[in-house]
């Protein structure tokens, strides 16, 4: 096992490197070169593909291993200050924004595709939110105007949770009923509140603990723990590990910096993570092209497109509704903010979790993977030159 991710971090990188040259998001290529080799006959490579379209692999590989480090690192950057300063557009978003893509995903899914109930309600989950792995890499490359950048990286980081919570409750509802919706909008505030409470406890008690050290290694080392360990904590509980993660990062980020990190500390630190960041972002998008390429697309061709058309109608109709309620954000920024909504490899990741025996797995598998494609590889190419024809700098 250890040679196949060998061979896949040394074609990551090198696709990297050509991305960068080509001053391209290196996202969309290593999807289309993943997708170029997942179809191509390629004997030297068929093991090593093999083992990373293994369902188990992919999806242990994302939320398991890369999710925490890809949130911890996120969160830990964040300036909370201009958090704070946008916190009114990035809740609207996070929160009233992804509950109307789900709504409208779901309701046209299930009178316009006839999907079952529970199909149309887990399609919903998956295309709820914009995937913070996605986002953030593209985004960044871009060097976008620092206050939309920090809207949509909020947004992204705050909105997967609630997505990953509503899949979960998706996943266990099979009949639509007032007090089925009623125990589902309590369960949801519960592991949203339990995902806040074990994240904002383990941050604070990581902060405490960097205060009495000034050794950088056992200070990254703790932060691994942290990441790692809050998530597994929430996720035993049944809470939201995501929304523990993002917590726990943004309050090390930024208490735990101001008590107890020196410069040299904060220094190692974010390098180290950046480092962890990139191999990490590298290997998803590499093994979301293999992925997709494994998907026999041509019998659902109708269904397919008709899902495409309403995820990017309903992420346009979510935005324009809840910025509607702030009035300081520009039109033009809410063009961009609706198609920069980028699905990624979480949606693959917690669909390929629904059991096999589920009804209608594969249909929905192959909308995921074509949603995920369409995103990336046209809105993660296109909206570099959006930003251009806008002119918003």
């Amino acid at each position: 096992m250890t040679q196949y991710w060998i061979i896949l971090l040394a074609i990551a990188v090198g696709v990297v490197f050509i991305a960068e040259k080509l001053k391209q998001p290196y996202p969309t290529f290593l999807v289309i070169f993943g997708l170029i080799i997942g179809v191509t006959p390629i004997p030297a490579l068929e093991e090593v593909k093999q083992y990373a379209i293994n369902d188990t692999v992919f999806q242990t590989t994302v939320i398991l291993i890369f999710l925490s480090a890809l949130l911890g690192d996120a969160a830990l950057k964040l300036p909370v200050h201009e958090l704070k300063e946008n916190k009114k557009p990035i809740l609207l978003l996070a929160f009233i924004g992804t509950f109307l893509t789900f709504l409208i995903v779901s309701t046209l899914a299930y009178t316009i595709l006839n999907l079952s109930l529970q199909q149309a309600l887990i399609f919903g989950s998956l295309m709820a939110a914009t995937d913070p792995v996605s986002v953030l890499s593209i985004f960044k490359a871009m060097g976008l105007n620092k206050r939309l950048s920090i809207i949509v990286e909020g947004e992204s980081l705050a909105n997967d949770g609630v997505a990953v919570v509503l899949f979960k409750i998706a996943i266990v509802t099979s009949a639509l009923s007032f007090s089925g919706a009623l125990d589902a909008s309590l369960e949801f505030v519960k592991v949203v509140i339990g995902g806040l409470f074990i994240g904002g406890l383990s941050g604070f008690l990581a902060s405490r603990v960097t205060s009495r050290i000034d050794h950088y290694l056992v200070e990254i080392g703790l932060s691994i723990v942290l990441f790692y360990g809050a998530f597994e904590m929430a996720e035993i509980f049944h809470f939201s590990g995501v929304i523990a993660v993002v917590t726990a990062g943004l309050i090390l980020g930024t208490y735990g910096r101001n008590v107890g990190m020196s410069d040299l500390t904060h220094e190692k630190m974010d390098s180290f993570w950046e480092v962890i960041a990139f191999i990490s972002n590298a290997l998803i998008f590499l093994m979301v092209g293999l992925e997709v390429g494994r998907v026999n697309f041509l019998d659902k061709g109708w269904i397919i497109a008709g899902s495409v058309l309403i995820v990017l109608a309903a992420r346009f109709i979510a935005v324009y509704i809840s910025l509607a309620f702030d009035k300081s954000i520009p039109v033009s920024w809410k063009h961009i903010i609706a198609w920069g909504g980028l699905k990624g490899s979480l949606s693959i990741a917690l669909m390929l979790s629904v059991s096999p025996e589920f009804v209608g797995r594969e249909l929905l598998l192959a909308m995921t993977f074509s949603n995920v494609v369409v995103s990336l590889l046209g809105q993660g190419i296109t909206i570099k030159k959006l930003v251009a024809f806008l002119k918003v700098e």
